[in-house]
């Protein structure tokens, strides 16, 4: 089972969003049949199997083991994550752009550039693993408060000028491309306003 996997498919979008698929992929984080989660989720076995069909189908559960009960056949299944993203690819034609409107000091295109992130290293992900191979990432994460707008904006500026002296410091014409994405907005659990420092 992977930490997290990425969707892609549109169909497969459209049946992890179902809230009764999304508690059975939930529950099944840890393996279990149809019984087992029927008696969990509070609905007839009948009607989870078809949900696990359908989960099956869309590759977001497998099987992990048969079990023979006297006549019957007990098949345990698992999510193939424990968590999914939903790539910007499943909806490609109402995707985001951040080419659109390139406007660094906006929320919206920021969000854009979000989704390209995750729809780019979903599909590194996808293929390093049928590669069987890693992706070479780095990321950083990390808070900050400013006293003031103007604390932020002095922030900002000398973040720009480290970072494209950084990258004209490392670019060479050779070698492979790689995507540098650097954001700063408010914290949800902050207690400033959004246009607060």
């Amino acid at each position: 089972m992977h930490d997290v996997a990425v969707i892609e498919d549109p169909a497969a979008a459209e049946v992890s969003l179902d809230p009764i698929r999304s508690r059975l992929l939930a529950e099944l984080v840890t393996p279990g049949s149809a019984t087992m989660l029927a008696g969990r989720v509070g609905l007839p076995r009948q009607k989870v199997n078809y949900h696990l069909r359908q989960l099956e189908l869309h590759g977001l559960i497998e099987l992990v083991e048969e079990r023979r009960k006297g006549n019957v056949t007990e098949r345990m299944l698992q999510a193939t994550a424990a968590s999914y993203v939903i790539s910007p690819a499943a909806m490609a034609a109402v995707a985001p752009d951040p080419g659109r409107a390139p406007d660094r000091l906006s929320a919206r295109w920021l969000l854009a550039l979000a989704a390209r992130l995750v729809r780019d290293v979903g599909s590194l992900i996808t293929g390093s693993a049928q590669a069987k191979q890693r992706v070479a990432t780095f990321a950083l994460d990390g808070e900050v408060r400013f006293a003031s707008p103007a604390e932020r904006a002095a922030f900002a500026e000398e973040l720009t000028a480290a970072v494209t002296h950084l990258l004209s410091k490392y670019h060479s014409a050779d070698g492979r491309k790689h995507r540098l994405v650097v954001a700063v907005h408010p914290a949800l659990d902050s207690r400033e306003g959004t246009d607060r420092g």
